[in-house]
């Protein structure tokens, strides 16, 4: 005889007790994230100090314990909430109270409990709230799971007759059955994983854990779980928040750990750079971020030998140990309302894919073991920001995605002012000189002395990997710099694909013109004649940005052969960037000067103009200053040579930056990679000329200058 469900056309869902497997034991996957979730189940029953320790039974053998001085549960607190799976009750109870005091309880979901399953067979569980019983709850995860319906599955519940474990109230769970051995190495992990579950932005000073690892029986060894003080003191570091619109506010810190120059620098970006620098752009298409203000901290430090030594020398900690604890802290934390969020496994550290992005662009780039960071949002202002059940990352939607390229362009910001600091200006390297000092003699050196330190096989490969991403930048810098220099071989292959790709559009763009005109024409005649008047100019300006570069394509290419004029081509210059400059309001002030011939390529020096006119246009749009460009002219040594200046109303250069600004690799942009300035200034000096910073800028900005020889005039030879 059919249900009454059934007849009406419906099917009752059924639950298997497979789902405490499922949702315990296999959605945890990692039983120190299954610690965790259990200690912030300590946090949220607003506990002051939790105590997690390994210790045996006589009867049942090992176990896990943690104990809690919190609230406790009831009864019906048990029945309702505890033993209800994915219950709303913290969902609809977001705040715990104890005292006159307020928590934002850090778990919504309900299943934190369910870890106990991950982490073994059996948990014993005595709990004690205000003026109630202390009860003795029971659970058989094995059995529960292995039941063939949910009706058979329950936890035993009765008054707890022994001594009662707590002052007041409390919880202590102990977990039998241990799946895991939970040696040394294993404990040590947990105990370096749980220091970081309170943010250091958390005004929460009252909530403490302690830790007595497994192999001390009845000792009484146990500890207060903190993070190394010397991860308070980086030498790299930038703090700050972002606005529900998306603008990054920050000031940067150089702090050596030896004494020696210090500095801070404010630090911004807008969104809309933001969205520009972005490699996927296309994906962000709100006018704001959508995931809500948030505050952030992201430490990082240099860990060669001597770097480490430093810091051991300074904290009077064993080298070994400074890379061990950075591991166990590295990557950036995500901290909802004071309390981790993620990540929570080592798996999950590089979350953010910085590593892949280091690999991947030029310069130097921060690994996720050379950084601690910590980002703070909150469950009313970053509603869109979701952990997944697994607790492994965020659930994937546009406000997440805006909310990783934030902190992804906020590394970046970090890691262009810490090039900047790092380097020296006797570290200019020119491109002959870029393979010089790098050799594998370094490497095995750097790796003896890690042996030495009885450094592991994850931080070897941390150096060898480095290597290689040394190698990579080489190779990588050789690849942005080659199109500058005439004097590589390749660059006739870039050539041709540029004068190739431009004329195979330009013929047929031009084609589509001539159809257009024949056949398209309308009362709206005047309209279109001027609009297609602006296409033609366009398509002649791309044929002649052809011809300016196609001698560059032939292998036989040799400097000399062609003659610039210097007013020509800062017009070409500018005609590339008109739409850039009418988007900003610049207004541009041109050379009066009549066509100044130059024993300088066209296609070359072009790029030395363009470079110092994308420079300009980029801080003018940073500054709040009426948009100005003006390009001045001036004859030197009686007409020998000339000099041209180019001043902008941009936001200039900072003090520190004045003798690293030609530099490889220094750059304020956070999508830069620092080459520009440096090629502009290198192929000024292969014509013999010089470029430099001039300070004061007259607009308020910058202005730079360089000086050329005059056709007729030979080029000087102390010009380098």
């Amino acid at each position: 005889m059919a249900t009454e469900s059934s007849s009406a056309g419906r099917i009752p869902f059924k639950i298997h007790p497979r789902v405490f497997a499922a949702l315990g034991a296999d959605l945890v996957r990692n039983d120190v994230v299954a610690v965790i979730e259990l200690v912030k189940n300590s946090y949220d029953a607003f506990a002051t100090r939790v105590d997690v320790r390994f210790g045996r039974d006589e009867t049942q053998g090992r176990y896990l314990e943690i104990r809690d001085d919190g609230c406790g549960m009831d009864r019906e607190t048990l029945e309702e909430a505890w033993c209800v799976v994915a219950t709303p009750y913290r969902r609809e109870h977001p705040f715990a109270e104890r005292g006159g005091k307020v928590r934002r309880v850090a778990g919504e979901k309900g299943l934190g409990r369910l870890s106990a399953a991950r982490l073994g067979e059996k948990l014993d569980m005595l709990t004690r709230s205000a003026n109630d019983h202390c009860w003795q709850v029971t659970v058989d995860w094995s059995a529960l799971s292995s039941a063939e319906r949910l009706t058979f599955c329950f936890a035993t519940c009765t008054p707890f007759a022994g001594p009662v474990p707590f002052r007041e109230t409390g919880t202590r769970l102990r977990i039998f059955g241990l799946k895991s051995e939970w040696d040394d190495e294993q404990a040590a992990n947990l105990q370096e994983n749980l220091a970081r579950l309170i943010s250091p932005f958390s005004d929460v000073r009252d909530f403490r854990i302690h830790m007595k690892p497994p192999g001390h029986g009845d000792q009484d060894v146990e500890v207060e779980v903190v993070a190394p003080e010397f991860l308070n003191w980086p030498p790299y570091a930038i703090r700050g928040h972002v606005t529900a619109d998306g603008e990054v506010k920050a000031k940067y810190e150089f702090k050596p750990i030896t004494r020696g120059r210090r500095r801070d620098s404010p630090v911004s970006l807008t969104w809309r750079q933001i969205v520009r620098a972005s490699e996927v752009e296309r994906k962000l298409k709100g006018e704001t971020p959508g995931c809500g203000p948030f505050e952030f901290e992201v430490r990082a430090w240099d860990i060669g030998p001597d770097d480490t030594q430093e810091i051991a020398d300074r904290f009077d900690i064993a080298k070994g140990n400074i890379r061990k604890a950075i591991h166990a802290h590295k990557g950036i934390s995500v901290y909802r309302d004071g309390i981790l969020v993620l990540p929570k496994s080592e798996d999950a550290r590089d979350w953010l894919g910085l590593d892949l992005r280091r690999v991947s662009r030029v310069g130097t780039r921060l690994s996720t073991s050379q950084i601690v960071g910590y980002v703070s949002i909150t469950a009313t202002e970053n509603r869109r920001i979701d952990d997944t059940s697994d607790r492994e990352g965020l659930v994937q939607n546009p406000e997440v995605l805006a909310f990783e390229e934030i902190l992804k362009a906020t590394v970046s910001m970090l890691e262009n002012q810490r090039d900047t600091d790092r380097m020296k200006p006797s570290d200019r390297v020119m491109l002959k000189d870029l393979l010089e000092g790098v050799s594998a003699d370094d490497l095995a050196e750097e790796v003896s002395v890690l042996a030495e330190e009885g450094a592991t096989a994850s931080d070897v490969l941390i150096r060898v990997r480095d290597f290689n991403l040394k190698l990579t930048g080489i190779r990588e810098g050789i690849k942005k710099r080659f199109a500058f220099y005439s004097r590589l071989a390749t660059i006739g292959t870039i050539a041709q694909m540029l004068v190739h790709e431009i004329r195979n559009r330009t013929t047929a763009i031009g084609r589509f013109l001539r159809f257009a005109r024949k056949h398209c024409t309308s009362p709206e005649s005047e309209q279109f004649e001027k609009q297609f008047a602006i296409a033609d100019r366009s398509v002649d300006a791309l044929e002649h940005l052809a011809d300016t570069f196609a001698p560059l394509a032939s292998r036989s290419f040799k400097r000399g052969r062609r003659d610039a004029t210097l007013e020509e081509s800062i017009a070409r210059c500018l005609a590339l960037v008109e739409a850039q400059v009418n988007s900003i309001g610049v207004s541009v002030v041109r050379p009066r000067t009549p066509g100044t011939r130059l024993p300088v390529d066209p296609g070359e020096l072009d790029t030395i103009i363009l470079n110092l006119i994308l420079n300009s246009l980029y801080w003018i749009q940073q500054s709040r200053r009426k948009g100005q460009l003006e390009f001045n002219v001036s004859k030197l040594q009686g007409g020998q040579r000339v000099r041209l200046t180019v001043h902008d109303s941009g936001t200039g250069v900072a003090d520190e930056d004045v003798d690293k600004i030609f530099l490889p690799g220094v750059t304020r942009k956070p999508d830069g990679i620092g080459m520009g300035l440096t090629v502009a200034a290198e192929l000024v000096s292969e014509y013999g000329g010089r470029m430099c910073l001039l300070r004061p800028g007259r607009l308020g900005g910058a202005s730079f200058a360089f000086d050329l020889p005059v056709k007729g005039y030979t080029i000087r030879e102390d010009a380098h």
